[in-house]
């Protein structure tokens, strides 16, 4: 069995923690861990003692942070497939089945959202478990959350029988797939007892689903499988085929084939699943205190109850409110009704229009060598504090439109400024001319901090020219 960690969503909901750039399943929401590694990690002991290799299919910009937040875990991946489009879930899905069976083999595949929250592993491995003989019979296996709420905001699953307990954990006939339902139906669907939420968590053999994928999305099917066979090995990476994988059409593995084909059966799974959506959901399965109360980071609250309070780099207090969700982070505060936060998303949409950069990146960005973050900037200067991990090292490049002045807070950095080569150490500093030739490196055992003043009639990241780059970027 191979897993599948789908990784290509943007988190628009979970705004403005959660930007395209660093998007929800990377971030530690719910406790240290990130929601991709704790996916990553649930998968251990599924298999026996078989070391855990899932296979990732991920954003082309996301690679970097995927590759570092498994080697945390001290896991490896079967394959980390870059999707240079979006295309859903489909076609994703498809990418990794013919990836999967490149060395001739058919194995059985676990897809999963990089960004849910199971806390009952157990349960989890006991229903996965549970539909593997449908698997390897070629049946295509979904997972049904039992329903504890009324749920408006998930489409829905339908069997012809009541969904017992007290039964043992076993694969059922699906009857339908249901769209979202109004609060009615959903309440109806709660006290039927024949419904489930649909997770979005699928099991079935790699031949089985381009089977049935090429019977109903046969277009689907043929660009996956010329994207990844024109497709190439970059470092750890497997890039499709950007003009073959274009050429897919945009849709759902639910659309697709789960409400077309015959072969579709669903096991109920019982193990405190969220899909962690939006902020009220991360209430939800957050710990709180007695006034019901989830507090992340520096805060102070006075007569406050059932609200989500994060505070990411200062001092936030709250005062006389209820049911409320506040998130600082370094460039942005949301002040929401829990109520609302469904709609989080139309405020990202208008930061899009207004060409904010708020709506998706960070201050600090993340890069595969380090990170920068930006802390002030003017019409003509911008100053970031770089952080450098050991033995790493930028591009060799050079700015046409920029000058700057690079200061060392801690470590080591070798410096590269033309035909040149310094090294310098905690509180020196060095100057690079516009249009020259530069890189720097940290050749030490500590990340390497310094601080970056630029200066110049145009500051943006895209005046960068690449002479070298030893992470494959180009441009």
């Amino acid at each position: 069995m191979i897993p599948v960690i789908l990784s290509g969503g943007s988190g628009t909901r979970l705004w403005p923690l959660s930007r395209a750039g660093y998007p929800k399943q990377f971030l530690g929401l719910t406790e240290e861990q990130t929601l991709f590694q704790l996916t990553a990690a649930r998968l251990a002991g599924l298999s026996g003692n078989a070391p855990v290799r899932p296979l990732v299919v991920c954003n082309e910009g996301h690679r970097f942070i995927v590759a570092e937040q498994l080697r945390e875990k001290g896991l490896s991946a079967h394959a980390i497939v870059l999707e240079p489009v979006a295309r859903n879930t489909a076609p994703a899905i498809a990418a990794a089945a013919v990836t999967a069976m490149a060395d001739g083999q058919d194995p059985v595949l676990l897809v999963l959202a990089a960004d849910h929250a199971i806390p009952d592993t157990a349960a989890f491995h006991e229903t996965v478990r549970a539909g593997l003989s449908a698997a390897e019979a070629g049946k295509l296996v979904t997972f049904g959350i039992v329903p504890t709420a009324p749920e408006t905001g998930y489409g829905y699953i339908s069997v012809a029988n009541r969904i017992d307990a007290a039964a043992p954990v076993a694969p059922m006939a699906v009857q339908a797939f249901v769209e979202k339902p109004d609060l009615q139906t959903a309440q109806g669907y709660l006290e039927g007892g024949r419904h489930l939420w649909n997770s979005g968590m699928f099991l079935f053999k790699a031949s089985a689903y381009l089977q049935e994928l090429e019977r109903f999305a046969p277009a689907i099917a043929r660009a996956a499988r010329e994207a990844v066979d024109k497709g190439k090995k970059d470092l750890d990476f497997v890039r499709l085929d950007a003009e073959a994988f274009a050429t897919s059409p945009e849709d759902s593995i639910d659309y697709a084939v789960m409400e077309r084909t015959d072969k579709a059966v669903v096991v109920p799974l019982r193990a405190g699943w969220s899909d962690v959506g939006a902020w009220n959901a991360v209430w939800e399965v957050s710990a709180k205190d007695a006034q019901g109360n989830a507090f992340r980071g520096d805060v102070v609250a006075h007569e406050v109850r059932n609200s989500h309070v994060h505070a990411e780099h200062r001092l936030v207090s709250v005062l006389g409110i209820q049911d409320v969700v506040v998130v600082e982070t370094a460039d942005a505060v949301l002040v929401a009704s829990k109520s609302k936060v469904q709609d989080v998303k139309k405020i990202v949409e208008k930061l899009k229009a207004d060409g904010r950069s708020e709506a998706s990146a960070h201050r600090k960005v993340y890069r595969p060598w380090g990170a920068y973050d930006s802390i002030d900037h003017g019409d003509r200067y911008q100053v970031k504090c770089i952080t450098v991990k050991p033995g790493e090292k930028l591009s060799v490049q050079m700015h046409h439109h920029r000058a700057e002045h690079w200061i060392v807070v801690s470590g080591t950095a070798k410096v590269q400024i033309g035909d040149k080569e310094i090294l310098l150490s905690e509180n020196q500093s060095t100057y690079i001319p516009l249009g020259v030739i530069h890189a720097l490196e940290n050749p030490g055992k500590i990340p390497l901090e310094l601080i970056e003043v630029q200066s110049g009639a145009y500051l943006g990241e895209d005046d960068i020219v690449r002479f070298s780059d030893r992470y494959g970027r180009v441009g």
